[in-house]
């Protein structure tokens, strides 16, 4: 057995119509009895009006005073009062004595009997109006007195019937309801195209549908952790989640804003301005790295556009990581094919019955190796840095650019506080180095010159390259997200400065550049130690006997013994 189906609620736009419907009605119904109820009083105060004109006209009329005196009034004053009648469009005049005995009447056979009413009021020379039912039915009648030299001789009734002011007023009223009813027509086709836009906006939703949509939207919009961004057609903010606040790094009073007064990066800005579509575009924001997507709403003219932004600060900041250790594993794989190279020349060596010839050789590389190796340990004692360093040595040294610690350089383990984490390090200086690196390779006697120190509670990276230099003019470009003077390639160029910029900035640090003593370019970092201590920087003297030039090759003294390698710090760096 089929259960009956619960019929389903009406869509807003339906009960929208439903209800003007019923209102329009409403109105149009109260007006009309109103105006019934208007129109009939109006018509019967006009009728006794006109019924006590009438009656005091006949009273004053000398005719009628001469009639009166003579023996047979009613010769004379019933064709006077029919035409009365018919002039005025009075439906009667009645002539009475005193006594209330008619002289006239429109029916003649009522003429001689008693007149059927009121007559005490004019009998005591006051004229009144009334409604009463006599031989002619229901009428609104007047009752004059008929003075002759300060006598009353007479009496004058003139009235109207009930009848004929219904009849006047029901034609009104019928020409009112055709009037309502047009009007009610007009509104209902009106209220219909009102309604049925309405319901193409609302896609035939009820009420219910749409306070639960609003309810279900809320919590998506403030649960999902990416930022969602709604401009309207003007690119003023329509609507930001929480994610989107956060990500952009503003306040709730955004919405209503122009997208240009946010403060924003300018090619960020410039993303969100755009009327094409973005796809995966990568922004820096002040603290930030995000991917942003722009979609246009159109519905046959421009609405607005969708925009969703997620972080990628952590995921930026890992590649980076990921990509200086894939750097270091080439590197070692490199040093691991020369070093094969390296043992067969040994072997053959031996082989060939050389073999203090194959020691030397074997112990010049290994002196090598290690002098590299302690020298960067020597002056950057840091686990991370120095590893930093050496494999961007060995990476360097790949691509027949020379990488050299200065003798300035002097940083030992644990100086750096907790609030420095070793991944804005890598990516402050290996972003800085590997820069360095393209815009010196290729150069005569291509070199890369880092130096790392502190000073008065200041950490200072300095990288120096042999390059061409960096305009003055484009002193701050750089920095930009998308700036570069190197082609294109398939991942993209000029994020690297941007995202060392921005790790700088949120340990509020500067970054500068500036021309190179030698030539090419110089970059500064300037990062806040507030938990160090006041202890004094390592002079470059004291740090000059450690830290050589990272890949010249040094000149073994047989008086002075090796720096002790320490196990956790004896990276192999390779041949710079």
């Amino acid at each position: 057995m089929r259960l009956p189906r619960v019929p389903r609620p009406r869509s807003l736009a339906g009960q929208l119509f439903g209800m003007q419907a019923v209102l329009i009605a409403v109105l149009v119904a109260g007006y009309a009895l109103f105006t019934y109820v208007s129109d009939r009083g109006q018509a019967e105060d006009a009728a006794r009006s006109r019924a006590t004109a009438v009656a005091r006209s006949v009273a004053d009329a000398p005719s009628v005073h001469e009639a009166i005196r003579t023996t047979n009034p009613t010769k004379t004053l019933q064709p006077y009062a029919l035409q009365v009648q018919r002039d005025t469009g009075i439906d009667f005049v009645t002539i009475m004595n005193p006594q209330g005995i008619r002289w006239t009447h429109p029916d003649e056979k009522l003429i001689g009997k008693h007149f059927l009413g009121h007559i005490g009021p004019a009998l005591n020379g006051t004229s009144f109006t009334e409604t009463y039912t006599g031989s002619l039915g229901a009428s609104v009648r007047a009752v004059t007195p008929v003075y002759d030299n300060g006598h009353i001789v007479g009496l004058v009734s003139a009235g109207i019937k009930v009848e004929a002011i219904t009849k006047r007023v029901q034609e009104q009223v019928s020409a009112l309801v055709g009037v309502a009813a047009g009007a009610l027509a007009l509104g209902g086709i009106g209220t219909y195209v009102i309604n049925a836009r309405l319901r193409r906006s609302t896609h035939g939703l009820n009420a219910a549908e749409l306070s639960r949509m609003h309810d279900y939207h809320q919590a998506a919009l403030h649960a999902v952790r990416e930022g969602l961004l709604m401009l309207d057609g003007q690119f003023r903010v329509a609507l930001m989640n929480d994610g989107g606040r956060e990500l952009l790094g503003v306040t709730d009073d955004v919405v209503g804003r122009s997208v240009a007064e946010l403060g924003l990066p300018a090619p960020l800005t410039g993303a969100l301005l755009s009327a094409e579509p973005r796809v995966d575009e990568v922004h820096l924001t002040a603290s930030r790295v995000v991917i942003v997507n722009t979609s246009p709403v159109t519905g046959g003219e421009r609405r607005g556009t969708v925009v969703t932004l997620r972080d990628v600060t952590e995921l930026q900041s890992l590649m980076g990581e990921l990509d200086s250790e894939r750097g270091f594993t080439q590197a070692l794989r490199s040093q691991a094919h020369e070093a094969a190279n390296r043992l067969h020349t040994v072997v053959s060596l031996i082989e060939l019955g050389r073999a203090e010839e194959a020691v030397d050789f074997a112990t010049a590389e290994l002196e090598l190796a290690q002098t590299l190796t302690d020298q960067v340990i020597s002056a950057v004692s840091e686990p991370v840095l120095a590893a930093l360093l050496l494999g961007k040595a060995a990476q360097a040294n790949e691509r027949g650019v020379e990488l050299v610690v200065s003798d300035d350089s002097a940083i030992d383990d644990g100086l750096l506080p907790e609030s420095l984490p070793a991944r804005d390090l890598v990516t402050v200086l290996g972003n800085l180095i590997d820069n360095a690196v393209d815009a010196a390779q290729g150069t005569v006697r291509a070199r890369v010159t880092v130096t790392a120190f502190t000073d008065e509670s200041v950490l200072v990276l300095r990288v120096a390259d042999t390059g061409t230099g960096v305009d003055p003019a484009h002193a701050e470009q750089v920095f930009q997200r998308g700036w570069s003077t190197k082609p294109a390639g398939p991942g993209g160029r000029g994020l690297g400065l941007a995202l060392a910029r921005q790790a700088v900035s949120r340990h509020e640090g500067t970054l500068t550049v500036r021309e190179a003593t030698g030539g090419g370019a110089e970059f500064e970092v300037r990062l806040p130690l507030p938990t160090v201590s006041s202890a004094p920087a390592a002079t470059p003297a004291s740090a000059s006997g450690a830290a050589g030039d990272a890949v010249a090759e040094p000149e073994p003294t047989p008086s002075e013994p090796a720096p002790p390698k320490p196990a956790q710090h004896a990276l192999p760096g390779g041949d710079a």
